[in-house]
């Protein structure tokens, strides 16, 4: 006779097999307007701010 622990496990073992054998795990999202904006937002504060610590300094740093 099965115990009902051997029933689960068997079933747990055959869907990790299942999943193992495809290779797509998840479908890949496409970033929303709002997510590109913020990317834009966050990287012209980064420019900014490396912009304003070159006109600060007495020394000539390059703006990269």
């Amino acid at each position: 006779m099965v115990s009902r622990l051997e029933i689960f496990v068997r079933s747990i073992k055959t869907k990790v097999s299942g999943i193992k054998k495809s290779r797509k795990l998840y479908t890949k999202m496409d970033k929303s307007a709002s997510v590109k904006v913020q990317i834009r937002s966050i990287r012209a504060k980064k420019l900014i701010e490396n912009n304003m610590k070159a006109a600060d300094s007495p020394r000539k740093i390059s703006l990269s």
